[in-house]
C-alpha cells in the first residue's frame, strides 16, 4: 500500500495506531520523503474479509491521500537495496534486458492498455530510445532519480561494449553487404544471397509493423540498425507516420538495434512482449 501524508511529526504513528485498533498489521516500510509530503510504502497484513477498499478506507481516514493498494506476496518484504544491487548486477551482465528489469523493480504494470488514465508513469532515456514504465502507484522523486541512474549505467555499458569490435562474419563472405529497398522489402545482399531482410505490414492508420531478421553470422555488426533506418525512411517516403517494432520482451537486440540507427524511439513492456514505437516525421525520405 501506498499513500502520502503530510511531513510532521506523529503523521505516521497515526496511521500505525489506526491500523493497530483495526488488526491491521505493519510487515514492511519504505518511505520516499518529499518538501512538504511524504510517500510511504507499507506491506500489511489484513483480517481475512477484508477487502482492497477496506485498506484504502482505513488509511484515507488516517490522512493518508493519493492511496494505492494491490495484493502481494512475501516477495515484498526482501530488502530494497539489495533489490538495486541485484538490478544492476543484471543490468551490468544482460544491459539489452533493462526494460525488463527495470519493471520489475518498480513493480510497472506489465499491460498499460488496461488501466490507461488512471496510471503514472516514468520515462526513461537511454540515448535516443525511450524506456515507458506506467503502474497505478505514483512514481515518487526518489524512485525517478534511481530509475535515471540506472539508464545512465545502460548507456555507460553499452557504449564501452561497441569500442569492443564487432566479429568478422565468418568465412562465407568478406564483402561489406549493399542495401536493396524493393516496394515489399528492405534487404542485405552479399552478392545475391540475403544475410538481412526487413519486411512489413501496414496497420489501416498508416503505421508499419516491421518483421526483421539477420543471419547469426552477420549479428553485432549493426546491420539490423542499417536495415531499421533504411525501412524506416521507405515508410517516411510512404507517408507513414511511424514504425512499430514488436518482439520478445527478453530480445537482447532492441536497445542495440534502435540505439545504432540514430532514430528516437519509444519501448513500452507487454506481459509477454515488448514494443517500440518510432515516430517517423522528422526523418528524411528516402
Amino acid at each position: 500500500m501506498r499513500t502520502t501524508l503530510e511531513d510532521r511529526p506523529g503523521a505516521l504513528a497515526g496511521l500505525a495506531v489506526r491500523c493497530g485498533e483495526a488488526g491491521v498489521n505493519i510487515l514492511g516500510l519504505q518511505v520516499f520523503p518529499g518538501v512538504d509530503r511524504v510517500t510511504d510504502e507499507l506491506v500489511l497484513r489484513t483480517p481475512d474479509d477484508w477487502e482492497l477498499g477496506d485498506l484504502a478506507a482505513l488509511v484515507e481516514g488516517a490522512g493518508g491521500s493519493r492511496v494505492s493498494v494491490l495484493p502481494c506476496t512475501d516477495a515484498a518484504l526482501g530488502d530494497q537495496p539489495t533489490r538495486y544491487v541485484l538490478a544492476a548486477r543484471a543490468i551490468l551482465a544482460h544491459p539489452a534486458g533493462f526494460p525488463e528489469v527495470v519493471a520489475r523493480l518498480f513493480d510497472a504494470e506489465t499491460d498499460p492498455a488496461d488501466l490507461g488514465a488512471v496510471m503514472d508513469g516514468m520515462d526513461l532515456e537511454i540515448g535516443d530510445v525511450q524506456v515507458q514504465l506506467r503502474r497505478t502507484a505514483p512514481f515518487t522523486a526518489a524512485e525517478h532519480a534511481r530509475g535515471t541512474a540506472l539508464a545512465e549505467l545502460v548507456g555507460d555499458v553499452l557504449a564501452a561494449a561497441a569500442h569492443d569490435g564487432a566479429p568478422s562474419p565468418g568465412a562465407a563472405s568478406t564483402d561489406e553487404p549493399r542495401i536493396e529497398t524493393t516496394a515489399g522489402a528492405v534487404r542485405a545482399l552479399v552478392g545475391a544471397v540475403a544475410v538481412g531482410t526487413a519486411t512489413w505490414l501496414v496497420d489501416p492508420d498508416g503505421s508499419w509493423h516491421l518483421d526483421l531478421a539477420v543471419d547469426p553470422a552477420w549479428r553485432r555488426r549493426g546491420l539490423g540498425s542499417r536495415l531499421l533506418l533504411e525501412t524506416s525512411r521507405a515508410a517516411r517516403a510512404a507517408g507513414a507516420s511511424e514504425l512499430v517494432v514488436r518482439t520478445a520482451a527478453d530480445n537482447p537486440a532492441v536497445l542495440p538495434l534502435v540505439l545504432g540507427s540514430g532514430l528516437r524511439g519509444r519501448i513500452r513492456m507487454g506481459a509477454d512482449d515488448l514494443t517500440v514505437r518510432i515516430p517517423l516525421r522528422r526523418l528524411t525520405p528516402a
